[in-house]
């Protein structure tokens, strides 16, 4: 159930004093709407955007490690590995479902991790589902993106298969991004978080 600053239970929505529709998310310490997904499905796009129409904050895990460090994501599998560098990632998450409200954008593995899985119970999660036509085209598969370095489709397809039942398995539902733009995606979460269609996860 999310929680924010002019926001109630998700799926919530209220009248205001001058009759208007106002959502309410509360103001509960470690509440908010989690977007998971691989890379190329737009969590940060799309988190930006969703933020900004729930106005709440959006919090990037990858960005947030990039920050704490100094370098890029990158640098870091490069310099220290890709085990330090999940490790920073699974600190990170625990910190931001703990303190943060409002839209938290993960990375695409952090997942993977069985702590980082399962401090997102009680959250609301979105996998944002996507191809590989679409991820290509919005990620160009590039080196900033250290685990697509070599053969980045048949790596990015191998990674998408391994990790699809993770990701199915934790939303709480999944919303299609093929095609759309990023407030068309925002838009269909609003909805579903006003209209309380959460679907059923699977534990």
């Amino acid at each position: 159930m999310v929680r924010g600053e002019d926001f109630g239970p998700v799926g919530e929505v209220r009248t205001g004093a001058a009759g208007a529709a106002t959502r309410d998310t509360g103001s509960a310490a470690g509440s908010c709407v989690v977007l998971i997904g691989p890379p190329g499905s737009g969590k940060t796009t799309v988190g930006r955007v969703l933020a900004a129409t729930l106005g709440v904050e959006l919090r990037d895990t990858d960005q947030a490690v990039e920050e704490q460090q100094g370098r890029s994501i990158s640098d870091i599998f490069m310099d220290d590995g890709e085990p330090r560098f999940r490790e920073l990632e699974a600190a990170e998450v625990a910190k931001s479902l703990a303190c943060h409200v409002g839209v938290l954008s993960v990375g695409g593995g952090a997942v993977m991790d069985p702590a980082s899985a399962a401090g997102l119970a009680g959250h609301l999660v979105v996998f944002l589902d996507v191809g590989i036509a679409d991820a290509a085209k919005r990620v160009g598969f590039n080196s900033s993106r250290p685990l697509l370095v070599v053969n980045p489709r048949a790596q990015w397809t191998r990674m998408m298969d391994l990790r699809r039942p993770t990701y199915e398995r934790l939303a709480t539902f999944t919303v299609l991004t093929a095609g759309r733009t990023p407030q068309e995606i925002a838009a269909e979460i609003v909805h579903l978080l006003e209209s309380g269609q959460t679907g059923d996860r699977r534990e």
